[in-house]
């Protein structure tokens, strides 16, 4: 019978490029359980043990929480194969995300070198079609006496160019994954666009203002009736804006029928 090869924890952590510290956090947690011990006590990982790991730095990539992913590895009916294929899809939205980045950076450093030529472009060049400042007016028209306009205004005015750019990326990172779950057919009532539909809300809340779900529901009606922000939205997939407004739909009718 042919051994099974192990591999220590250093050999693991240099393997993987994480911490012997970040491994025994996970054991600890039920996260990563190694497949054995050596005679001397020492933490052995098996094959099976690496796939493991690839699934959770994979996971962590994709936006999951250490909870979320150790619920879907340890899932009766998890399937590696479909897992795989489902990330790869994921990554390749990314990707595509990540090349828009990268020629919005462009579009930045052509902007510093035409300053420094006596040549300027606008700043909206380096935002790739977001710009808060086009949806303001609107804003306040809905929501100018609302707590919720308030804190946001309070929130937005002290952000710099490097803060917009990071909440351009969070969210394009999102209707990435989004567009991604719509391009598998996935049913907006699926686990995982549920996830999507509350990171969504979730960094409205982080970046903006308060967002529960009745306050998505909105948005999701904005999106719906005003073209520039479904034009917005659905660059990144063409019926986007549709698919994840049914998403947030259902994820509030699953909310309030709970409630009832």
């Amino acid at each position: 019978m042919k051994d099974i090869r192990t591999y220590t924890v250093k050999d693991v952590a240099r393997m993987a490029s994480v911490s012997v510290r970040t491994l025994h956090y996970y054991h600890e947690i039920g996260l990563l359980v190694p497949a054995d011990r050596s005679r001397a006590g020492y933490r052995l990982y098996d094959e099976a043990s690496l796939f493991r790991l690839q699934q959770i730095k994979i996971g962590q990539a994709l936006g999951l929480s250490l909870e979320e992913i150790r619920q879907n590895l340890d899932d009766p009916e998890f399937d590696q194969v479909r897992a795989l294929k489902d990330q790869r899809e994921k990554l390749e939205a990314q990707a595509q995300t990540t090349a828009r980045m990268i020629a919005a950076i462009d579009a930045a450093l052509e902007r510093l070198g035409s300053e420094r030529r006596g040549n300027a472009m606008t700043l909206k060049d380096i935002f790739d079609g977001f710009d808060p400042d086009d949806y303001a007016t609107e804003a306040e028209s809905h929501w100018g006496n609302s707590t919720e306009y308030k804190i946001s205004m309070h929130r937005t005015r002290s952000y710099k160019d490097d803060e917009w750019q990071q909440i351009k990326a969070e969210q394009d990172l999102i209707y990435g994954d989004v567009a991604a779950a719509m391009a598998a057919d996935k049913p907006v009532d699926h686990a995982e666009v549920r996830d999507l539909v509350m990171r969504h809300r979730q960094s409205i809340d982080r970046w903006f203002y308060p967002c529960d779900i009745h306050m998505q529901l909105n948005l999701a009606a904005l999106y719906e009736s005003d073209d520039r922000f479904a034009a917005n939205i659905d660059k990144h997939g063409e019926g986007l804006t549709a698919y994840l407004v049914k998403a947030i739909r259902s994820q509030a009718e699953s909310f309030m029928d709970t409630k009832d």
